[in-house]
This record gives structure tokens, C-alpha cells and sequence, in this order.
């Protein structure tokens, strides 16, 4: 449960340091500062992490639970019919691209497959 508390606090850090340290990484130490805000939440003496999550992540997310649900299945009855849609498309784009394939190509395989004829092999030289 710890390293669950760790990883979703770091996660929601990454996602704001991406876009607050274009604005804020010019200030004095601010590589330190951040570095020991990671170790203080790694730390399993301070429980950083711990704090962060009990006093703010898990309320926000418990206020929330039903719109991240929504929100879930939304996602995935979207992702189903994407993936249909996608599979449908790429069949469709296989089967014409094999049909145009062997149309152009039919000319080629009817003369290799000329070249293998009966006559052919009797007119090899017997060995």
C-alpha cells in the first residue's frame, strides 16, 4: 500500500513538474529542492508520500468516484467500437491490397507457371 501511495503521488508530480518547470526551473536550487522533495517522499521515515496521499489524493479521488467511473466506461465502450472500427479498416485495406497484388502480378505467376510445363521438363537433356 505504501509503494501504491508513493507511485500515484510521484505520478501526479511528474505531471505538474512537466508543465511548472518551464516556469520555475530558472530559480536558485530548484534541481535540489526537487530532489529532496523525491527522497522526503520515498523516505519511509518521513512517509512523504503517505502524508500527501491521505490528506489530499485519496479525498479528492473518493469525492470523485463516481465521474472517474463514468468516465471509465465511456473510455472503454469508445475504445471497443475504435478498435472495430480500426480492425474493420485494416481488413478491408489487407484484402484490397492482396487483390490488387495478385491482379497486377497475375501476368508474372501465369509465365513462371508456363515455364513448368510438361514440354518444358521433356526438353531438359536426360542425364
Amino acid at each position: 500500500v505504501r509503494w501504491m501511495m508513493y507511485w500515484i503521488v510521484f505520478a501526479l508530480f511528474m505531471i505538474a513538474e512537466t508543465f511548472t518547470d518551464l516556469f520555475i526551473s530558472w530559480l536558485p536550487f530548484y534541481y535540489e529542492v526537487k530532489m529532496a522533495f523525491v527522497i522526503w517522499l520515498l523516505s519511509p521515515y518521513t512517509r512523504g508520500a503517505s502524508l500527501l496521499y491521505r490528506r489530499f489524493v485519496h479525498p479528492t479521488l473518493a469525492r470523485r468516484e463516481k465521474d472517474i467511473d463514468a468516465f471509465l466506461v465511456r473510455a472503454c465502450e469508445c475504445g471497443y467500437e475504435t478498435a472495430l472500427r480500426f480492425g474493420k479498416r485494416g481488413l478491408t485495406l489487407a484484402a484490397t491490397a492482396a487483390v490488387q497484388a495478385a491482379t497486377k502480378s497475375q501476368g508474372a505467376l501465369a509465365g513462371r507457371l508456363r515455364s513448368f510445363s510438361m514440354q518444358d521438363l521433356r526438353s531438359l537433356p536426360e542425364q
